[in-house]
């Protein structure tokens, strides 16, 4: 697919964005858990949750259960599952057979669970039989992946006692277990933070009707946007100033890249206010990972100097996103260092090229995305396997194209 910039230099538009997959997921675990009737309104067409809730509309009657790239369904169909009275093969695609599950197998197995790999010790596919589970004290490594402690929160409420979870190591995307547990607490759970651990107590789940908020980390490409087109702006529609969603700080981010964010009723609108004097930018990404990827070809763009760290997640998402972002600007002539301990580097001042030959995506909906609002800077170009957005973000090449972007397939 071939992405060009927009005739005019105008960039206007209202945009409809996708509802959270972050909220719909753990709305839909709730929803299977609880007793009562719970109805999810604007739930995320999102190709991960679209996986998950037919996969929880189908495990009864179904003991092969195929979660394809979705992380964050599998890691919380591995809880969900073990819990549930049955047996079932929890599969996925080959890149999903890469990504380590073993913290998350271990620490149920320690309490109980009956799981087992299937090819490579820590890695899926797992048979997993199902039991009454009865989770009390639960010791996880914080340092990993928020998923894997998410998964155990959901499973709290419904067990025979109260839950404790903690941690070793510092935890990391702080913020999406904060909405894991805020979400908890909109369907009836008793949650708390005491002395760094976390307890729920035993408070089934109650009925109630949730709205899905649109998705902060799909808004980041129009602050992108916005931020590489002085002469923009965007009306962003569903978003609310006080979010469930840890990346809607990616406002207070963008704001230092002279992007301003206006809340409305429910909407926001972002546009540039040409004030942008910054040379550098350093940020600790270690409660908002997922904003690496916009922010990183957001400063390439401008020339910015940028020192990114908090990455460690990142290798082992839908590819090892450190790697495949150097290796696609190094086709822009930008070059990224990786510096240690999963730090990015990008020095200031250069400038960027029309790529050298087309960009990879590497069955990642994020570096799709967060490339292709370069050829605002870049001219046109094309990017490989583009229909990987529908992970999480179906619409993401029509509402570009709303926009006045060229698309071509």
């Amino acid at each position: 697919m071939k992405i060009s910039k927009p005739y005019s230099n105008k960039i206007t538009g209202n945009i409809q964005l996708v509802s959270s997959k972050s909220e719909s997921n753990r709305a839909l675990i709730i929803q299977a858990l609880c007793e009562e009737t719970i109805t999810i309104n604007n739930l995320s067409t999102s190709d991960d949750t679209k996986t998950l809730k037919s996969l929880l509309d189908s495990y009864k009657n179904n003991n092969v259960l195929d979660a394809h790239h979705a992380g964050t369904t599998y890691r919380f169909l591995v809880a969900f599952l073990s819990c549930q009275i049955g047996e079932w093969i929890l599969t996925g695609s080959e890149r999903m057979k890469e990504r380590p599950i073993k913290i998350l197998v271990e620490t149920l197995r320690r309490n109980g669970a009956n799981i087992n790999y299937l090819e490579k010790d820590g890695y899926p596919p797992l048979l997993i039989k199902g039991t009454s589970l009865n989770l009390s004290k639960i010791q996880i490594d914080g340092s990993i992946s928020s998923q894997y402690i998410s998964a155990l929160l959901l499973l709290g409420p419904s067990m025979g006692k109260t839950t404790k979870i903690s941690f070793i190591n510092r935890i990391i995307s702080k913020p999406y277990i904060n909405m894991t547990l805020a979400i908890m607490e909109y369907f009836g759970a008793k949650t708390t933070w005491k002395n760094g651990s976390i307890l729920i107590e035993k408070t089934p789940y109650k009925t109630n009707n949730l709205s899905i908020e649109s998705d902060w980390s799909a808004a980041s490409y129009w602050y992108q946007i916005v931020a590489l087109n002085k002469d923009s702006s965007i009306e962003l529609e569903g978003l609310k100033e006080q979010s469930f969603q840890g990346d809607s700080e990616i406002a207070n981010i963008f704001r230092q890249l002279a992007v301003e964010t206006t809340y409305k009723d429910n909407s926001i609108s972002i546009s540039n206010n040409n004030s942008a004097t910054l040379k550098k930018i350093k940020l600790n990404l270690n409660n908002t990972p997922d904003l690496a990827q916009t922010i990183i070809c957001t400063c390439a763009g401008l020339g910015i100097e940028a020192t990114i760290s908090g990455l460690e997640t990142l290798v082992i998402k839908e590819t090892n996103r450190l790697e495949a972002l150097k290796n696609e600007l190094q086709k822009f002539n930008i070059d990224l260092e990786i510096i240690e301990n999963h730090t990015l580097y990008l020095r200031g001042g250069q400038t960027i090229i029309n790529p050298t030959s087309d960009i990879e995506t590497y069955n990642d909906h994020r570096m799709a995305m967060a490339f292709a609002p370069l050829s605002l800077a870049a001219g046109s170009f094309c990017i490989n396997n583009p229909e990987v957005v529908s992970k999480s973000y179906p619409n993401y090449w029509k509402d570009l194209e709303s926009a006045g972007f060229k698309i071509q397939h």
